[in-house]
């Protein structure tokens, strides 16, 4: 099985170290996804989140976890049960890993760590080095009380084998990431490179969605908010005023190839105000 994951590598054409190492990264996320499949996570969970774009939609910046939420709120879930399974069939692709449960029970979000330094050094990876101590790393997390009206799609993948996977659809996948840029604490400026590919895409938020993830965490939580695309306008028009640019640009530069960072220059209020009247336009 490792000759699979040596093929794909393969297509990536890793230019630098840097490359290579994102691109092993994703394989090993592609891998966990199958062995998901095969713990039956997907019967009760979506795929959501960065990652969630950049492999099922082609979103071209490289992202760095498995993000998930609960399609029903349980906030009984743990990651433990799904261990095994993914040992065992991560093992069936040459992938020796270690798997920790960060959960915390008082947290909605639930994290897991898996830990794998088997895959480069098999691949005999330049970035690897040799460094025994050197492992990849691929954060797990589960919102396990997501806000409601959520919808969801179904998908086929054929990497490593075929499978299926449970996703959030792109309208309620975009309202998350609104909600992130409104009530993150801290400026995340692959937050706003996905703004930006969401309008270019022609998706449209899912408002209720939206309305109910506000309701639940931020600083309108409790509050009687009608979320239309005009107070939608006001309140991101009003964030995108508070931006370093410059400082979300370089937050965002690392996960981009070479030739999609000079765009980046562009980056200001003007310019997110030019994609933010696109959006509110239709």
């Amino acid at each position: 099985m490792i000759d699979l994951l040596r093929k794909r590598l393969e297509r990536y054409r890793a230019a630098d170290l840097q490359s290579e190492e994102q691109a092993v990264k994703e394989i090993l996320q592609e891998v966990t996804l199958y062995a998901l499949w095969r713990a039956d996570f997907f019967e009760l969970a979506a795929f959501q989140g960065g990652t969630s774009l950049r492999i099922l939609h082609g979103l071209p910046r490289f992202s760095e976890d498995l993000d998930f939420i609960l399609r029903t709120p349980d906030p009984d879930f743990v990651w433990v049960p799904y261990f095994k399974t993914l040992s065992e069939v991560l093992a069936e692709f040459g992938i020796r890993c270690e798997l920790v449960d960060r959960g915390n029970m008082d947290r909605a979000v639930r994290q897991a760590l898996l830990k794998d330094d088997s895959i480069a050094r098999q691949l005999d990876l330049s970035f690897y080095g040799g460094n025994n101590s050197r492992k990849l790393k691929v954060k797990l997390e589960i919102d396990t009380r997501p806000p409601l009206n959520s919808g969801f799609e179904f998908y086929y993948l054929d990497f490593p084998l075929d499978f299926e996977v449970c996703a959030q659809d792109l309208p309620s996948n975009f309202s998350l990431k609104i909600h992130a840029l409104l009530c993150r604490p801290y400026i995340k400026g692959r937050d706003w490179y996905d703004f930006n590919w969401y309008v270019a895409n022609g998706i449209v938020p899912n408002l209720k969605l939206l309305h109910n993830a506000l309701l639940q965490y931020g600083p309108w939580a409790g509050e009687i908010l009608t979320v239309d695309m005009n107070w939608l306008n006001s309140v991101l028009m009003e964030k995108m005023q508070s931006i370093a640019w410059i400082d979300a640009a370089k937050d965002v530069a690392p996960f981009l190839p070479p030739a999609d960072q000079h765009s980046l220059k562009l980056w200001s209020a003007k310019f997110f105000n030019e994609k933010l009247s696109k959006l509110v336009k239709g």
